[in-house]
């Protein structure tokens, strides 16, 4: 299994984090992608994956610290990217439930993140909260093909409109505890579209909802997932192992997109995260 979407810079594992990995790996937990939401812990992801063999880091400025993000900031975040570790922009995207960033500023936030990581060749991780059509509207705009709705909150028309632009929909533990629209829309959404996570230390699943949330319990999103979904199609092949988290060389020139390639990490993670155990 893989969770696609920790936080693990964070200091709710400040004390223990090592103890935290071991249990991952216990549960068989063989990867997490630790994800950024401000400079700070864009910095220590990239550390924490250069020093850890299973982990991989993305690089972002969150809705909630829109402000913070300048051309200086923005310079960073691409040195950062440089890393072979990084695999993805984010998470980025808009926040209109909570509005702790200006909404013109979070768009504006959102756009350059976007151009970053077009010109890198990388997927973007979207966090997307109570803004949905404006969100897919952004996307359309910047013609992003190629990355992930997070810890998915809307409808079956939202989940189509994502897969159109070539996203995966991803699923944390809200869904075995608050997840009856969830399961709804699971059966329209293409199995190869799909993945798990657990947006850890948040949001921790039922049966330890409540607690803090670590990797470890990704296997419980993926059985509720997996509950209502049906047995892949046995003429589907998986990506080979050799393809995770693959990033191709970048050209010469940052003005050529390969979204095909880039897609390795969540075609890779799908297979390995959300079914095929």
């Amino acid at each position: 299994m893989i969770d696609s979407h920790a936080h693990l810079t964070v200091k709710a594992y400040r004390r223990d984090l090592e103890a935290v990995l071991a249990r991952a790996g216990a549960g068989g937990v063989t990867s997490i992608l630790t994800v950024g939401f401000d400079m700070a812990s864009s910095e220590a992801g990239v550390h924490l994956a250069e020093k850890c063999p299973d982990i991989y880091a993305a690089v972002g400025i969150h809705p909630h610290d829109a402000t913070t993000l300048n051309l200086d900031a923005l310079g960073r975040l691409e040195e950062l990217a440089s890393s072979p570790k990084v695999v993805a922009i984010g998470e980025i995207g808009l926040d209109f439930y909570r509005d702790l960033s200006p909404r013109r500023t979070q768009e504006d936030a959102f756009r350059l993140q976007i151009g970053l990581a077009k010109d890198l060749e990388l997927p973007i991780i979207v966090h997307d909260r109570d803004a949905h059509q404006r969100t897919v509207q952004v996307l359309r705009e910047e013609s992003v093909s190629c990355g992930v709705l997070h810890c998915f909150s809307g409808d079956l028309n939202l989940a189509r409109q994502g897969i159109e632009l070539g996203l995966y929909i991803s699923f944390a533990g809200p869904i075995t505890f608050n997840g009856k629209k969830a399961e709804e829309i699971l059966g329209h959404i293409p199995d190869e579209r799909i993945l798990v996570e657990t947006d850890c230390p948040y949001l921790a699943p039922v049966p330890n909802r409540g607690k803090r949330n670590e990797p470890a319990y990704v296997r419980y999103v993926l059985e509720r997932v997996r509950s209502r979904k049906s047995t892949p199609s046995p003429n589907r092949t998986p990506a080979p192992s050799s393809a995770f988290l693959n990033r191709p060389a970048r050209p010469p020139s940052r003005s050529v997109v390969t979204p095909v390639a880039t897609n390795r990490l969540y075609a890779f993670l799908w297979w390995h995260c959300g079914f095929l155990v």
